[in-house]
């Protein structure tokens, strides 16, 4: 059994529609994974069936002791490579995993997947399941979306949010507190308000 303090979460691509099947042999290799899942409603002409498809299609979250287990990770059937820049996989922060696990625990909030992002005031959420995501506001209509971006995926979830729940933050507190490496997470949150 490796390390705690050597464990670290990454993310790996897969082969296109293997994540479940990629997530169930890590977990058989005593590999810990994690696979965001979004149980929703399918629609067929003949019937209608409640389904869990990935929350970020083609990517598996592993926690392991990259030196050890990185060639288990590779040699496992549908795994293409680990997520990172060049030949050098990305750590993914515990607050980060945390934050998909209670992203997949509200399903009825989530309303995409997003690939980019607008700039605007920095906003902390006060409250509720998504208390401390902090983000970026844009205002395009009434209602609410808060944008949870994982830049080593280059993905974004879209969930709705009540703007009573949020507070604006100046970039100068955001930088003044912690060291510049927990600022460098994947993770920036954004919010839309929706046209109605």
């Amino acid at each position: 059994m490796p390390e705690v303090q050597n464990l670290k979460w990454y993310a790996v691509y897969v082969r296109s529609r293997h994540e479940k099947k990629v997530h169930q042999m890590l977990l058989e290799r005593d590999l810990s994974s994690f696979l965001p899942l979004l149980e929703t409603w399918k629609q067929w002409s003949d019937r209608k069936k409640k389904v869990s498809d990935p929350l970020f299609r083609g990517y598996v979250f592993v926690n392991i002791d990259l030196r050890k287990d990185n060639i288990k990770v590779l040699d496992t059937e549908g795994v293409v490579k680990f997520i990172g820049i060049g030949k050098h996989p990305s750590v993914i922060g515990e607050k980060d995993i945390d934050w998909l696990r209670k992203l997949v625990r509200e399903p009825d909030a989530i309303q995409g997947v997003v690939v980019t992002l607008p700039a605007g005031q920095r906003v902390r959420v006060l409250a509720g399941p998504f208390k401390d995501l902090e983000g970026v506001v844009v205002k395009q209509g009434r209602e609410t979306r808060m944008v949870v971006y994982f830049d080593s995926i280059m993905q974004g979830v879209e969930v709705s949010i009540y703007p009573d729940l949020l507070m604006p933050i100046s970039s100068v507190a955001k930088s003044g507190h912690g060291n510049a490496s927990e600022h460098s997470t994947i993770v920036t949150v954004e919010k839309h308000f929706l046209r109605l």
